[in-house]
């Protein structure tokens, strides 16, 4: 997107819905949208997720000179806080406390109570209740069990595009983000940005994405005025120019990364193909045993082809982990890792580039 085309597709309908013009008049949706105006929200959202494109998404805002006193980072928990420890990496939450110290930035956590294994276990029951964390305190979102129906699953998600069938970004990520933008007052009468780290080279599904529309939780010409813009700064980037900002800024690589991991996601993600699974079971045994003994009781795999994850463990070579500082990170739920190096001491980690535990299983 030209400088010209950011006048008239974004700086020229922002003054045509301050002047009064219907919203149905003004386009509020971009394929391309590399470079907005900042300075017109009172509010900016970072999804940290704490791996790359989350970071990068970040750095970009940075560069781009954000008013840092806008700036939030939000964090949505997969395990939630109940106990279970069934998905995510141990010392997840530590890391993204730290990193968030680390800029500077407030960080609030969300989450579903029971997280993913709560969900997972369903059995003709309601769905649990969202906690969020505020400027205010921590606030805890009921369900409505007048209009909603008990529903089961027992069963983990499975790999695909449909949301529904992958329930884990909806449920425990994106539903997690929506209520929590529905229901903090604070936002009302506000301009937010909400920012998330996707890039269209990850997938035929994300390939397809505005990088800049309107939020779900938009509101903007009801009584809230809530305006909520949805903004994907790195949508159109390569990983080469994630690694590039990420190493100009000396932020050291997250721990996945360095591992060995193509990606950061949950450590037990259901994407994680035949090598991660090996490379869990050698390094962390006992691991998988949990996945295994749902599988059992399930009566159905994580993988669509109806290997169980052991088998499927069994197939994979591991990958051979050199870095043994993050191979220690792994087993302690404290981060105890620097996140900043100095200049010229940043290291691209032995995951950059490539495509282990990216794709379907």
């Amino acid at each position: 997107m030209s400088s010209h085309d950011v006048d008239d597709q974004v700086v020229i309908p922002g003054l045509a819905l301050e002047a009064g013009l219907s919203p149905k008049d003004v386009k509020t949706s971009f394929f391309d949208a590399p470079d907005i105006d900042l300075s017109i929200y009172d509010n900016i959202i970072v999804c940290m997720s704490g791996g790359k494109d989350s970071i990068a998404s970040l750095l970009r805002i940075l560069e781009m000179g954000a008013d840092r006193d806008k700036i939030e980072l939000w964090h949505h928990e997969v395990d939630g806080r109940e106990g279970s420890s069934l998905m995510d990496w141990r010392f997840m939450t530590s890391y993204n406390k730290a990193l968030a110290a680390a800029f500077g930035f407030p960080l609030y956590f969300s989450w579903l109570e029971g997280g993913f294994e709560g969900e997972m276990l369903k059995n003709n029951s309601y769905g649990r209740p969202h906690k969020v964390e505020t400027p205010d305190g921590l606030i805890t979102l009921e369900r409505d069990t007048t209009r909603a129906k008990p529903s089961t699953r027992l069963k983990f998600p499975q790999v695909s595009a449909n949301l529904q069938t992958r329930w884990c970004s909806s449920a425990l990520k994106i539903d997690v983000g929506r209520r929590a933008l529905n229901n903090q007052a604070r936002f009302n009468g506000k301009k937010v940005l909400f920012i998330t780290g996707e890039r269209r080279e990850e997938s035929a599904n994300r390939a397809r994405y505005s990088q800049l529309e309107r939020h779900a939780c938009d509101r903007r010409e009801g009584r809230l005025a809530r305006h909520v813009d949805a903004w994907r700064p790195v949508l159109a980037w390569s990983e080469e120019q994630v690694w590039d900002i990420i190493a100009r800024h000396n932020v050291i690589s997250p721990v996945p990364y360095r591992l060995g991991w193509g990606r950061s996601s949950c450590m037990k993600c259901i994407f994680n193909d035949a090598t991660i699974w090996a490379t869990i079971n050698k390094y962390f045994p006992g691991e998988l045993d949990a996945l295994d003994a749902y599988e059992v009781s399930f009566g159905t795999t994580i993988r669509r082809d109806k290997k169980g994850i052991m088998d499927v463990a069994k197939m994979g070579v591991p990958l051979e982990i050199t870095d043994l500082a993050a191979l220690r990170q792994v087993t302690q739920e404290d981060y105890t890792l620097p996140i900043f190096c100095g200049d010229g001491e940043w290291v691209q980690p032995a995951g950059a580039f490539l495509r282990t535990g990216c794709g379907p299983s």
